[in-house]
């Protein structure tokens, strides 16, 4: 089974099982598909964790493809530039790509499938089309000024002589097409061997023409979210000595369950903190999604998160005091500080003796400072779906995500992401632009995240997988940013406590909490904000606002796009589903 964020993947996904290939080799398929059919979404030029149950090794492993910031990129040169926020959009926010090399490892090393056989569905969308949903429209036309005036390159690619593509449009980006016959020829000739082409095809990407064509492109001139031009400073030896890594997961128990997450380079094991601050309180009892319910978890949630924003980072550089985070101990501490009224500040933990501390906050406009508590309740407001560009100027895309099991009982879960069309000019060579995760780093100097060559940034992306009972059991993730582990954490627990079947888990009402600094830029804070869908209806929300939380009110099916994947280890049935919200995303079975 497979379940993603857009059909087309879905469906490449299982058509790769269906031609005999495994978990992995669907999920490569079902991947390298998205970056083609939600170019909005990821694409080439950005980055995905993987977290994968090989059923012959009996182990779970995180593929990180997360790349780091390039060597020479540095506080001080954004200093000299005058900059104190690194913009959303341009060349000085891009990171190595790192989604190319982690799923060719994922291939590699568990799938079984030649590069031109899980390949063949994103060449094939690329070459003769894909149907324009309304959020690639919307998408567009909220940069298309940009596109005409500035980045042309883009405008060539997805701009006709009237304006953004129609819904409902076939689209096709020949460029892309072109690199991808390319790179498969190079590979393919190189060799006969499955494994040396799939070697081969790294070569390409990060030491051939692909690595050319994106270090010339570091020359240009961008004009990026700070209003000015700027140049990039990736170079040759940036890509070359970059390679994606395996590592071991970080991992927690809950009730029957074990849920394992990245490690701290990513905002993963937050949802780890989150369920052992919630292990201390009977949720179950409390009822779904009551207004007590909500707020237990997410004056959690705030908890949690503000750990993040003091300790982590990328501990290949950093140290953080993992083992003492997820500690049944010190999670009892801090559960205390769940009290019956809204926080509307930002409280981390001090861990081994250390003195937590937080970057300078940017508290969005007409937000409160963030300390004490509110006089009276804070009229709801309804905000409309997020545009691809705010008022602030911050443009920036999303993330998708997808999940597979098969009939061996393989699991996988990856969160790809950037290298939007949003995020920087596409390279005219190539068909696709660059990344902006380095934009999550800090200028601030000393903190865990702040900015440092050859380091990765905290990212947002953060798959997931749970045992049952000892045994694997389910795949899940969403994209949203900072909310995707608040949405999956809701979902999990829909399943857990309430017993909502996956596609229940999913579909009910969800929120989350703009509480903590956003990762992306301009970096704002909105404290004591919860956001809600409708659905949760008039009596929860008006208790939450007593209880001193500011709720804004999102349309009904607006937050979330949750997929989940797995097998049932009493009965051996697979299971998955995928989220309505959207109308793209999709799970398949046989």
């Amino acid at each position: 089974m497979v379940a993603s964020t857009h059909w087309l993947a879905s469906a490449s996904g299982m058509a790769t099982l269906e031609r005999g290939g495994n978990a992995f080799d669907a999920a490569v398929a079902a991947g390298l598909t998205l970056q083609v059919v939600e170019p909005h979404l990821n694409g080439p030029g950005g980055e995905v964790p993987i977290l994968l149950y090989d059923r012959r090794r009996g182990e779970v492993e995180v593929i990180c493809g997360q790349g780091p910031a390039p060597a020479k990129l540095s506080i001080d040169h954004f200093e000299s530039l005058g900059l104190d926020v690194i913009p959303g959009t341009g060349s000085l926010a891009a990171c190595v790509p790192g989604a190319f090399d982690a799923w060719m490892l994922l291939l590699r090393d568990h799938g079984t499938m030649p590069l031109g056989e899980v390949m063949r569905y994103a060449l094939h969308y690329a070459e003769h089309g894909y149907p324009v949903l309304p959020q690639i429209a919307g998408a567009i036309a909220a940069v298309e000024q940009q596109f005409r005036d500035h980045w042309t390159t883009s405008a060539e690619v997805y701009l006709t002589r009237d304006g953004p593509p129609a819904v409902g449009s076939r689209w096709r980006n020949p460029l892309l097409a072109q690199t991808y016959h390319r790179l498969l020829s190079e590979s393919e000739s190189a060799t006969g061997d499955r494994d040396a082409q799939i070697e081969a095809a790294r070569r390409v990407f990060y030491e051939g023409f692909v690595a050319e064509a994106m270090i010339e492109f570091m020359a240009t001139e961008v004009v990026d979210s700070s209003a000015e031009a700027h140049t990039g400073v990736m170079d040759e030896r940036d890509l070359a000595d970059w390679h994606a890594t395996v590592e071991v997961p970080l991992w927690a128990d809950y009730h029957d369950y074990r849920v394992f997450k990245t490690q701290p380079w990513s905002q993963g094991p937050v949802f780890l903190q989150q369920l052992g601050l919630l292990a201390g309180f009977d949720l179950a009892g409390m009822g779904h999604n009551t207004a007590e319910y909500i707020h237990t978890v997410v004056e959690s949630a705030k908890l949690a998160f503000a750990d993040r924003e003091a300790y982590y980072g990328d501990p290949l550089v950093e140290d953080v005091p993992v083992d003492e985070l997820l500690g049944s101990a010190y999670a009892h501490r801090r559960r205390a500080l769940v009290g019956e009224r809204a926080s509307l500040e930002l409280r981390p933990g001090s861990v081994g003796g250390r003195a937590p501390r937080l970057p300078l906050m940017r508290v969005a406009q007409g937000e409160p400072a963030g300390t004490g508590e509110p006089s009276a309740a804070v009229a709801r407001r309804a905000r409309p779906a997020r545009p691809a560009r705010r008022r602030s100027g911050e443009t920036r895309g999303d993330t998708c995500h997808v999940d597979v099991v098969d009939r061996h009982g393989n699991l996988v879960s990856a969160t790809p992401s950037g290298g939007w069309l949003q995020s920087n000019p596409v390279i005219p060579e190539l068909g696709f632009p660059l990344g902006t995760r380095a934009q999550m780093f800090w200028l601030e100097r000393d903190l865990p995240n702040s900015l440092r060559g050859n380091k990765r940034p905290r990212t947002t992306l953060t798959p997931s997988l749970a045992f049952k009972h000892g045994e694997p059991y389910l795949a899940f993730g969403t994209p949203g940013g900072d909310s995707q582990d608040q949405w999956t954490l809701n979902f999990f627990l829909n399943h857990v406590h309430f017993g909502l079947d996956l596609q229940g888990a999913i579909d009910a009402p969800t929120w989350h909490t703009t509480h903590f600094p956003s990762s992306f830029y301009p970096r704002e804070s909105r404290p004591g904000e919860i956001v809600v869908e409708g659905r949760l209806g008039e009596s929860v929300v008006s208790e939450l606002e007593e209880r001193g939380h500011r709720v804004a009110v999102e349309e009904d099916w607006a937050l979330g796009r949750v997929s989940a994947a797995g097998v049932d280890p009493d009965t051996g049935m697979l299971k998955a589903a995928a989220n309505p919200r959207g109308m793209q995303g999709y799970a398949s079975g046989r």
